[in-house]
Protein backbone atom coordinates (compact mmCIF):
# COMPACT_ATOMS: atom_id res chain seq x y z
CA UNK A 1 0.00 0.00 0.00
CA UNK A 2 2.52 2.47 0.88
CA UNK A 3 3.92 1.62 -2.51
CA UNK A 4 1.03 1.87 -3.84
CA UNK A 5 0.33 5.64 -2.78
CA UNK A 6 3.96 6.99 -3.70
CA UNK A 7 3.65 6.02 -7.09
CA UNK A 8 0.20 8.10 -7.53
CA UNK A 9 2.08 11.26 -6.10
CA UNK A 10 4.93 11.19 -8.12
CA UNK A 11 5.59 13.04 -11.01
CA UNK A 12 4.49 11.88 -14.61
CA UNK A 13 8.25 11.80 -15.68
CA UNK A 14 9.20 8.79 -13.13
CA UNK A 15 8.87 5.22 -14.50
CA UNK A 16 8.64 2.28 -13.09
CA UNK A 17 11.34 0.07 -12.91
CA UNK A 18 9.21 -2.68 -15.04
CA UNK A 19 7.64 -0.32 -16.96
CA UNK A 20 7.43 -1.44 -20.76
CA UNK A 21 9.39 0.46 -23.49
CA UNK A 22 6.59 2.42 -24.85
CA UNK A 23 5.47 4.02 -20.94
CA UNK A 24 9.09 4.82 -21.56
CA UNK A 25 8.85 6.40 -24.76
CA UNK A 26 6.08 8.25 -23.41
CA UNK A 27 8.04 9.65 -20.85
CA UNK A 28 11.05 10.92 -22.55
CA UNK A 29 8.55 12.55 -24.88
CA UNK A 30 6.42 14.31 -22.20
CA UNK A 31 10.19 15.49 -20.35
CA UNK A 32 11.56 17.07 -23.46
CA UNK A 33 8.37 18.83 -23.56
CA UNK A 34 8.56 20.41 -20.28
CA UNK A 35 12.23 21.05 -20.70
CA UNK A 36 11.26 23.11 -24.07
CA UNK A 37 8.47 25.25 -21.88
CA UNK A 38 10.93 25.92 -19.42
CA UNK A 39 13.88 27.69 -21.73
CA UNK A 40 10.51 29.37 -23.86
CA UNK A 41 9.25 30.51 -20.36
CA UNK A 42 12.56 31.75 -18.91
CA UNK A 43 13.60 33.67 -22.86
CA UNK A 44 12.79 37.26 -22.34
CA UNK A 45 9.81 38.67 -24.67
CA UNK A 46 11.00 40.27 -27.85
CA UNK A 47 10.67 43.56 -28.98
CA UNK A 48 9.01 44.16 -32.41
CA UNK A 49 11.16 46.41 -34.44
CA UNK A 50 10.25 48.34 -37.81
CA UNK A 51 13.02 47.36 -40.49
CA UNK A 52 11.59 50.12 -42.71
CA UNK A 53 11.52 47.80 -45.51
CA UNK A 54 8.74 48.17 -47.84
CA UNK A 55 5.26 47.17 -46.90
CA UNK A 56 4.77 45.47 -49.86
CA UNK A 57 7.40 43.22 -49.75
CA UNK A 58 6.35 39.84 -48.77
CA UNK A 59 8.80 36.80 -47.95
CA UNK A 60 9.06 34.26 -51.62
CA UNK A 61 8.48 31.38 -49.39
CA UNK A 62 7.09 30.29 -45.95
CA UNK A 63 9.61 29.99 -42.79
CA UNK A 64 9.90 26.20 -43.24
CA UNK A 65 11.21 26.87 -46.76
CA UNK A 66 9.70 25.65 -50.16
CA UNK A 67 7.01 23.60 -50.03
CA UNK A 68 6.53 20.16 -51.59
CA UNK A 69 8.83 16.98 -51.91
CA UNK A 70 11.68 18.46 -54.18
CA UNK A 71 12.32 20.85 -50.78
CA UNK A 72 14.99 18.73 -50.38
CA UNK A 73 14.76 18.37 -46.63
CA UNK A 74 14.57 16.02 -44.01
CA UNK A 75 16.76 12.76 -44.12
CA UNK A 76 14.35 11.20 -47.11
CA UNK A 77 17.72 12.62 -49.50
CA UNK A 78 20.78 10.63 -48.47
CA UNK A 79 24.22 10.85 -50.99
CA UNK A 80 27.20 9.51 -50.77
CA UNK A 81 29.95 12.37 -50.21
CA UNK A 82 31.37 13.83 -53.74
CA UNK A 83 33.51 16.21 -54.79
CA UNK A 84 33.05 18.30 -57.74
CA UNK A 85 34.21 22.22 -58.98
CA UNK A 86 31.74 24.70 -58.32
CA UNK A 87 31.16 25.12 -62.23
CA UNK A 88 29.89 21.41 -62.52
CA UNK A 89 27.50 22.10 -59.12
CA UNK A 90 25.49 24.44 -60.15
CA UNK A 91 24.20 22.72 -62.86
CA UNK A 92 23.91 19.65 -61.16
CA UNK A 93 22.09 21.44 -58.42
CA UNK A 94 19.86 23.69 -60.07
CA UNK A 95 18.58 24.97 -56.55
CA UNK A 96 21.56 26.83 -55.73
CA UNK A 97 21.54 30.67 -56.76
CA UNK A 98 24.07 32.53 -58.74
CA UNK A 99 26.18 35.45 -56.86
CA UNK A 100 24.34 38.49 -59.26
CA UNK A 101 25.93 41.48 -61.00
CA UNK A 102 28.24 42.58 -57.92
CA UNK A 103 28.63 45.16 -55.76
CA UNK A 104 29.23 47.68 -58.32
CA UNK A 105 26.75 50.03 -59.85
CA UNK A 106 23.18 51.08 -58.38
CA UNK A 107 21.30 49.53 -55.68
CA UNK A 108 18.28 48.27 -57.08
CA UNK A 109 16.56 46.09 -54.41
CA UNK A 110 16.89 42.52 -53.30
CA UNK A 111 17.68 39.57 -55.21
CA UNK A 112 15.16 37.10 -54.36
CA UNK A 113 16.55 33.79 -55.31
CA UNK A 114 20.03 34.70 -53.93
CA UNK A 115 18.55 36.57 -50.82
CA UNK A 116 20.50 39.37 -51.23
CA UNK A 117 21.73 43.41 -52.72
CA UNK A 118 20.97 43.35 -56.28
CA UNK A 119 22.86 46.40 -58.10
CA UNK A 120 23.24 47.79 -61.63
CA UNK A 121 25.14 49.57 -63.60
CA UNK A 122 25.08 49.56 -67.52
CA UNK A 123 28.56 51.44 -67.58
CA UNK A 124 30.24 49.30 -65.50
CA UNK A 125 29.16 45.95 -66.76
CA UNK A 126 30.28 46.62 -70.26
CA UNK A 127 33.06 44.94 -71.47
CA UNK A 128 33.18 43.00 -68.10
CA UNK A 129 30.36 41.06 -68.24
CA UNK A 130 30.49 37.83 -70.71
CA UNK A 131 27.66 38.83 -73.79
CA UNK A 132 26.58 42.58 -72.83
CA UNK A 133 27.43 44.00 -76.00
CA UNK A 134 25.55 47.42 -75.23
CA UNK A 135 24.08 49.58 -72.49
CA UNK A 136 20.80 49.77 -73.63
CA UNK A 137 17.39 48.62 -71.72
CA UNK A 138 14.02 47.34 -72.11
CA UNK A 139 11.35 47.86 -69.30
CA UNK A 140 7.96 46.47 -70.07
CA UNK A 141 4.83 45.99 -68.02
CA UNK A 142 1.39 45.74 -67.23
CA UNK A 143 0.03 49.36 -65.73
CA UNK A 144 0.44 49.20 -61.78
CA UNK A 145 3.17 46.86 -61.46
CA UNK A 146 5.74 49.53 -60.61
CA UNK A 147 7.85 49.96 -64.14
CA UNK A 148 7.41 54.21 -63.62
CA UNK A 149 8.74 53.86 -60.10
CA UNK A 150 11.26 51.03 -61.36
CA UNK A 151 12.42 53.77 -63.99
CA UNK A 152 12.60 57.27 -61.92
CA UNK A 153 13.94 55.20 -59.50
CA UNK A 154 17.28 54.19 -61.61
CA UNK A 155 17.43 57.53 -62.68
CA UNK A 156 17.11 59.28 -59.46
CA UNK A 157 19.84 56.84 -58.43
CA UNK A 158 22.13 57.61 -61.30
CA UNK A 159 22.52 61.08 -60.79
CA UNK A 160 24.32 60.15 -57.28
CA UNK A 161 26.74 58.36 -59.64
CA UNK A 162 28.04 61.61 -61.60
CA UNK A 163 25.35 60.58 -64.47
CA UNK A 164 22.99 62.67 -66.25
CA UNK A 165 19.38 61.89 -67.24
CA UNK A 166 17.39 63.40 -70.77
CA UNK A 167 13.98 62.37 -71.18
CA UNK A 168 13.24 63.41 -74.74
CA UNK A 169 9.45 63.18 -74.18
CA UNK A 170 7.04 63.58 -70.80
CA UNK A 171 3.65 62.57 -72.39
CA UNK A 172 2.21 62.69 -68.92
CA UNK A 173 4.23 65.27 -67.22
CA UNK A 174 5.64 62.63 -64.06
CA UNK A 175 8.91 63.15 -64.96
CA UNK A 176 8.84 67.73 -63.94
CA UNK A 177 8.40 66.78 -60.37
CA UNK A 178 11.15 64.37 -60.37
CA UNK A 179 13.65 66.96 -62.55
CA UNK A 180 12.44 69.71 -60.38
CA UNK A 181 13.66 68.11 -57.09
CA UNK A 182 16.73 67.17 -58.65
CA UNK A 183 17.68 70.73 -59.39
CA UNK A 184 17.14 70.03 -62.92
CA UNK A 185 15.43 71.40 -65.89
CA UNK A 186 12.05 71.20 -67.27
CA UNK A 187 10.26 72.37 -70.71
CA UNK A 188 7.04 72.41 -70.98
CA UNK A 189 5.47 72.84 -74.33
CA UNK A 190 2.08 73.08 -75.84
CA UNK A 191 -0.77 75.58 -76.55
CA UNK A 192 -0.91 78.54 -74.32
CA UNK A 193 2.36 77.72 -73.18
CA UNK A 194 5.46 80.44 -73.81
CA UNK A 195 8.21 77.51 -74.64
CA UNK A 196 9.66 77.17 -78.28
CA UNK A 197 12.13 74.63 -79.34
CA UNK A 198 13.60 75.25 -82.68
CA UNK A 199 14.60 71.96 -83.95
CA UNK A 200 17.05 73.05 -86.77
CA UNK A 201 19.39 74.55 -84.02
CA UNK A 202 23.09 73.64 -84.91
CA UNK A 203 24.54 71.64 -82.37
CA UNK A 204 27.98 73.33 -80.76
CA UNK A 205 30.81 71.63 -82.45
CA UNK A 206 32.58 69.03 -80.84
CA UNK A 207 36.25 69.27 -80.00
CA UNK A 208 38.86 67.10 -82.38
CA UNK A 209 36.04 67.75 -85.17
CA UNK A 210 36.81 70.28 -88.17
CA UNK A 211 34.25 72.79 -89.27
CA UNK A 212 33.93 71.12 -92.83
CA UNK A 213 33.10 68.21 -91.45
CA UNK A 214 30.59 69.10 -88.60
CA UNK A 215 28.48 71.25 -91.34
CA UNK A 216 28.10 68.49 -93.42
CA UNK A 217 26.94 66.39 -90.12
CA UNK A 218 24.30 68.76 -89.14
CA UNK A 219 23.06 69.12 -92.73
CA UNK A 220 22.49 65.17 -92.64
CA UNK A 221 20.75 65.56 -89.13
CA UNK A 222 18.25 68.34 -90.42
CA UNK A 223 17.55 66.55 -93.33
CA UNK A 224 17.11 63.40 -91.50
CA UNK A 225 14.66 65.67 -89.20
CA UNK A 226 13.01 67.06 -92.55
CA UNK A 227 12.72 63.19 -93.82
CA UNK A 228 10.92 61.93 -90.13
CA UNK A 229 8.21 65.02 -89.91
CA UNK A 230 7.10 64.62 -93.47
CA UNK A 231 6.66 60.75 -93.16
CA UNK A 232 4.92 61.17 -89.82
CA UNK A 233 2.45 63.29 -91.45
CA UNK A 234 2.15 61.86 -94.68
CA UNK A 235 2.25 57.91 -93.40
CA UNK A 236 4.05 56.67 -96.37
CA UNK A 237 7.65 56.81 -97.41
CA UNK A 238 9.28 59.87 -99.01
CA UNK A 239 9.78 59.39 -103.01
CA UNK A 240 13.17 60.15 -104.96
CA UNK A 241 12.16 63.63 -106.25
CA UNK A 242 10.40 64.32 -102.58
CA UNK A 243 14.07 64.42 -100.96
CA UNK A 244 15.51 66.02 -103.53
CA UNK A 245 13.31 69.25 -103.03
CA UNK A 246 14.03 68.52 -99.20
CA UNK A 247 17.31 68.70 -100.07
CA UNK A 248 16.94 72.11 -102.50
CA UNK A 249 14.57 73.80 -99.75
CA UNK A 250 16.98 73.19 -96.72
CA UNK A 251 20.31 74.22 -98.61
CA UNK A 252 18.68 77.63 -99.83
CA UNK A 253 17.06 78.05 -96.04
CA UNK A 254 20.39 77.50 -94.51
CA UNK A 255 22.67 80.02 -97.20
CA UNK A 256 20.39 82.37 -96.22
CA UNK A 257 20.59 82.27 -92.61
CA UNK A 258 24.35 81.85 -92.64
CA UNK A 259 23.98 85.48 -94.82
CA UNK A 260 21.89 87.17 -92.34
CA UNK A 261 23.62 85.45 -89.38
CA UNK A 262 20.56 83.64 -88.16
CA UNK A 263 19.48 80.42 -88.03
CA UNK A 264 17.07 78.34 -90.22
CA UNK A 265 13.39 77.50 -89.15
CA UNK A 266 11.06 74.87 -89.97
CA UNK A 267 8.79 77.64 -91.56
CA UNK A 268 11.19 79.30 -93.73
CA UNK A 269 12.00 75.34 -95.25
CA UNK A 270 7.76 74.83 -96.00
CA UNK A 271 7.80 78.20 -97.60
CA UNK A 272 10.37 77.52 -100.14
CA UNK A 273 8.84 73.50 -100.82
CA UNK A 274 5.69 75.86 -101.66
CA UNK A 275 6.96 78.02 -104.16
CA UNK A 276 7.25 75.64 -107.27
CA UNK A 277 8.97 78.50 -109.19
CA UNK A 278 11.57 78.65 -106.38
CA UNK A 279 12.52 74.95 -105.98
CA UNK A 280 12.62 74.89 -110.32
CA UNK A 281 15.05 77.92 -110.61
CA UNK A 282 17.55 76.33 -107.66
CA UNK A 283 17.97 72.62 -109.57
CA UNK A 284 17.45 73.59 -113.24
CA UNK A 285 17.17 71.92 -115.63
CA UNK A 286 13.65 70.40 -114.50
CA UNK A 287 11.46 72.74 -114.65
CA UNK A 288 8.23 72.51 -113.59
CA UNK A 289 9.01 69.22 -112.37
CA UNK A 290 10.31 69.73 -108.66
CA UNK A 291 7.76 72.23 -107.74
CA UNK A 292 4.93 69.67 -108.41
CA UNK A 293 7.05 66.29 -106.50
CA UNK A 294 6.99 69.02 -103.66
CA UNK A 295 3.26 69.88 -102.85
CA UNK A 296 2.57 66.95 -100.57
CA UNK A 297 5.99 67.92 -98.63
CA UNK A 298 4.85 71.73 -98.46
CA UNK A 299 0.83 70.74 -97.09
CA UNK A 300 2.79 68.02 -94.40
CA UNK A 301 5.34 70.24 -92.83
CA UNK A 302 2.45 73.30 -92.68
CA UNK A 303 0.74 71.42 -90.04
CA UNK A 304 3.75 72.59 -87.86
CA UNK A 305 3.93 75.93 -89.10
CA UNK A 306 -0.04 77.21 -89.16
CA UNK A 307 -1.37 73.60 -87.42
CA UNK A 308 -2.06 72.52 -84.21
CA UNK A 309 1.57 72.87 -83.31
CA UNK A 310 2.09 75.76 -84.54
CA UNK A 311 4.17 78.54 -82.93
CA UNK A 312 6.17 75.61 -80.86
CA UNK A 313 8.37 74.71 -83.24
CA UNK A 314 9.03 77.49 -85.93
CA UNK A 315 10.18 80.18 -83.75
CA UNK A 316 13.73 80.91 -82.26
CA UNK A 317 14.30 79.14 -79.06
CA UNK A 318 13.27 80.31 -75.67
CA UNK A 319 15.01 77.89 -73.47
CA UNK A 320 18.84 77.37 -73.80
CA UNK A 321 20.58 74.24 -73.10
CA UNK A 322 22.65 73.54 -69.88
CA UNK A 323 24.75 70.87 -69.84
CA UNK A 324 25.40 71.00 -66.22
CA UNK A 325 22.06 70.28 -65.29
CA UNK A 326 21.33 66.85 -63.72
CA UNK A 327 18.36 66.05 -65.66
CA UNK A 328 16.41 67.40 -68.29
CA UNK A 329 12.66 66.47 -68.93
CA UNK A 330 10.59 67.75 -71.98
CA UNK A 331 6.77 67.97 -71.11
CA UNK A 332 4.89 66.90 -73.65
CA UNK A 333 1.51 66.04 -71.67
CA UNK A 334 -0.60 69.10 -73.37
CA UNK A 335 -0.88 67.24 -76.94
CA UNK A 336 -1.90 64.15 -77.82
CA UNK A 337 -4.48 63.99 -75.42
CA UNK A 338 -7.62 63.88 -77.95
CA UNK A 339 -6.48 60.30 -79.02
CA UNK A 340 -4.26 61.41 -82.03
CA UNK A 341 -0.54 60.69 -81.27
CA UNK A 342 0.55 62.39 -84.40
CA UNK A 343 0.56 65.86 -82.99
CA UNK A 344 2.74 63.69 -79.75
CA UNK A 345 4.92 62.20 -82.28
CA UNK A 346 6.24 65.18 -84.52
CA UNK A 347 6.55 67.43 -81.12
CA UNK A 348 8.61 64.08 -79.91
CA UNK A 349 10.61 64.13 -83.41
CA UNK A 350 11.54 67.62 -83.18
CA UNK A 351 12.35 67.64 -79.37
CA UNK A 352 14.77 64.51 -79.94
CA UNK A 353 16.05 66.48 -82.68
CA UNK A 354 16.88 69.21 -80.58
CA UNK A 355 18.33 67.27 -77.45
CA UNK A 356 21.02 65.92 -80.17
CA UNK A 357 22.77 69.06 -79.30
CA UNK A 358 23.86 67.63 -75.93
CA UNK A 359 23.86 63.71 -77.03
CA UNK A 360 26.40 64.43 -79.62
CA UNK A 361 29.31 65.47 -77.88
CA UNK A 362 31.43 62.36 -76.80
CA UNK A 363 33.08 64.23 -74.06
CA UNK A 364 29.86 65.11 -72.16
CA UNK A 365 30.26 62.64 -69.55
CA UNK A 366 27.70 59.65 -69.34
CA UNK A 367 24.29 60.04 -69.64
CA UNK A 368 20.91 57.89 -69.36
CA UNK A 369 18.20 58.56 -72.29
CA UNK A 370 14.67 57.29 -71.07
CA UNK A 371 11.42 57.04 -73.64
CA UNK A 372 8.66 57.05 -71.52
CA UNK A 373 5.34 55.23 -72.29
CA UNK A 374 7.46 54.33 -75.80
CA UNK A 375 4.33 52.35 -77.11
CA UNK A 376 3.13 55.66 -78.50
CA UNK A 377 5.40 55.97 -81.06
CA UNK A 378 5.83 52.44 -81.89
CA UNK A 379 3.14 52.84 -84.97
CA UNK A 380 5.34 55.70 -86.46
CA UNK A 381 8.43 54.28 -88.67
CA UNK A 382 10.19 57.68 -88.97
CA UNK A 383 10.67 57.88 -85.21
CA UNK A 384 11.62 54.40 -85.01
CA UNK A 385 14.63 54.86 -87.26
CA UNK A 386 15.32 58.02 -84.86
CA UNK A 387 15.60 56.07 -81.88
CA UNK A 388 17.61 52.70 -83.85
CA UNK A 389 20.32 55.36 -84.55
CA UNK A 390 20.61 56.52 -80.77
CA UNK A 391 20.94 52.85 -80.42
CA UNK A 392 23.51 52.18 -82.77
CA UNK A 393 25.32 55.29 -81.63
CA UNK A 394 25.08 54.57 -77.71
CA UNK A 395 28.33 53.04 -77.08
CA UNK A 396 30.58 55.80 -78.99
CA UNK A 397 28.69 58.40 -77.12
CA UNK A 398 28.33 57.33 -73.34
CA UNK A 399 24.41 57.21 -73.71
CA UNK A 400 22.07 54.36 -71.75
CA UNK A 401 18.77 54.40 -73.73
CA UNK A 402 15.76 52.79 -71.99
CA UNK A 403 12.91 52.21 -73.67
CA UNK A 404 9.57 51.66 -71.68
CA UNK A 405 6.46 50.10 -72.44
CA UNK A 406 3.67 48.10 -71.60
CA UNK A 407 3.19 45.20 -73.34
CA UNK A 408 5.90 42.73 -75.38
CA UNK A 409 3.18 42.63 -78.26
CA UNK A 410 3.65 46.48 -78.41
CA UNK A 411 7.05 45.82 -80.89
CA UNK A 412 5.18 44.38 -82.73
CA UNK A 413 2.41 46.91 -83.54
CA UNK A 414 5.18 48.45 -85.26
CA UNK A 415 3.68 46.55 -88.71
CA UNK A 416 3.30 43.79 -90.45
CA UNK A 417 5.89 40.86 -90.54
CA UNK A 418 8.47 41.76 -93.21
CA UNK A 419 7.41 45.19 -92.72
CA UNK A 420 10.08 48.37 -91.96
CA UNK A 421 8.49 48.92 -88.63
CA UNK A 422 8.47 45.48 -87.11
CA UNK A 423 11.98 44.92 -88.64
CA UNK A 424 12.85 48.43 -86.98
CA UNK A 425 11.07 47.47 -83.93
CA UNK A 426 12.77 43.96 -83.19
CA UNK A 427 16.42 45.77 -83.94
CA UNK A 428 15.47 47.81 -81.08
CA UNK A 429 14.81 44.61 -78.84
CA UNK A 430 18.02 43.11 -79.98
CA UNK A 431 20.23 45.94 -79.41
CA UNK A 432 19.25 46.17 -75.51
CA UNK A 433 21.26 43.72 -73.29
CA UNK A 434 19.16 44.46 -70.52
CA UNK A 435 15.46 43.32 -70.67
CA UNK A 436 13.39 43.82 -67.57
CA UNK A 437 9.89 42.35 -67.76
CA UNK A 438 7.20 43.07 -64.79
CA UNK A 439 4.05 41.09 -64.72
CA UNK A 440 2.22 40.95 -68.20
CA UNK A 441 -0.92 39.30 -68.94
CA UNK A 442 -1.94 35.94 -69.52
CA UNK A 443 -2.53 36.32 -73.26
CA UNK A 444 0.67 38.20 -73.73
CA UNK A 445 2.80 35.16 -72.50
CA UNK A 446 3.35 33.46 -75.60
CA UNK A 447 4.55 36.65 -77.50
CA UNK A 448 6.58 37.83 -74.67
CA UNK A 449 8.35 34.12 -74.67
CA UNK A 450 8.75 34.41 -78.51
CA UNK A 451 10.42 37.41 -78.38
CA UNK A 452 12.69 37.25 -75.99
CA UNK A 453 13.70 33.69 -75.51
CA UNK A 454 12.41 32.88 -72.26
CA UNK A 455 12.02 29.60 -70.61
CA UNK A 456 9.08 27.91 -69.45
CA UNK A 457 9.83 28.49 -65.82
CA UNK A 458 10.44 32.17 -67.09
CA UNK A 459 7.28 32.11 -68.53
CA UNK A 460 5.47 30.99 -66.17
CA UNK A 461 7.47 33.27 -63.43
CA UNK A 462 6.53 37.02 -65.28
CA UNK A 463 2.70 35.73 -64.83
CA UNK A 464 2.69 35.49 -61.27
CA UNK A 465 5.13 38.33 -60.20
CA UNK A 466 3.77 40.79 -57.65
CA UNK A 467 3.98 44.92 -57.66
CA UNK A 468 7.89 45.95 -57.69
CA UNK A 469 8.86 42.64 -58.68
CA UNK A 470 10.32 42.08 -62.19
CA UNK A 471 12.47 39.28 -63.93
CA UNK A 472 16.09 40.75 -65.26
CA UNK A 473 17.49 39.13 -68.24
CA UNK A 474 21.06 40.80 -68.45
CA UNK A 475 23.56 38.97 -71.04
CA UNK A 476 21.50 36.16 -70.78
CA UNK A 477 21.57 36.00 -67.39
CA UNK A 478 17.87 35.79 -65.37
CA UNK A 479 17.36 37.28 -62.13
CA UNK A 480 13.93 37.89 -60.16
CA UNK A 481 14.25 41.45 -57.97
CA UNK A 482 12.27 43.17 -56.09
CA UNK A 483 12.89 46.96 -56.52
CA UNK A 484 13.41 48.63 -52.97
CA UNK A 485 11.55 51.96 -52.49
CA UNK A 486 12.71 54.36 -49.91
CA UNK A 487 9.96 56.29 -48.56
CA UNK A 488 10.57 59.69 -50.05
CA UNK A 489 11.04 58.26 -53.35
CA UNK A 490 7.85 56.37 -52.78
CA UNK A 491 6.10 59.82 -52.12
CA UNK A 492 7.78 61.05 -55.33
CA UNK A 493 6.87 58.98 -58.01
CA UNK A 494 3.66 58.32 -56.98
CA UNK A 495 1.11 58.42 -60.20
CA UNK A 496 -1.81 56.99 -58.49
CA UNK A 497 -2.34 60.00 -56.05
CA UNK A 498 -5.59 61.40 -57.99
CA UNK A 499 -7.15 58.05 -57.14
CA UNK A 500 -6.20 58.55 -53.46
CA UNK A 501 -9.43 60.68 -51.37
Amino acid sequence: MPTTRTRATASPLYTPRKADRRARRQARERFGTARQQVRHASRPAARATSTGADAQVRATYPPAGRPGRASARGGALKLPPHRMTTATASGAYTFLAEGGLGAQGIYVGHDVHAEGAFTYDPFALYGKLDGFTNPNILLAGIIGMGKSALAKSLAVRAVAFGYRIYVPCDPKGEWSIVARELGGQTIALGPGLPGRLNPLDAPARPRGVSEEDWRSEVRKRRLLLLGSLAKTVLRRELHPMEHTALDVALDQVVARADTAGTTPLLGEVAHVLGNAERLDAALGGMPGRLGHAAEDLAHALRRLVHGDLEGLFDAPSTVAFDPSAPMLSIDLSRLGGAGDDTALVLAMTCASAWMESALADPDAGRRWVIYDEAWRVMRHAALLERMQSQWKLSRGLGIANMMVIHRLSDLLAAGDAGSRGRALAEGLLTDCSTRIIYRQEADQLHSAAALLGLTGVETQAISALTKGRGLWKVAGRSFITQHLLHPRERELFDTDARMHA
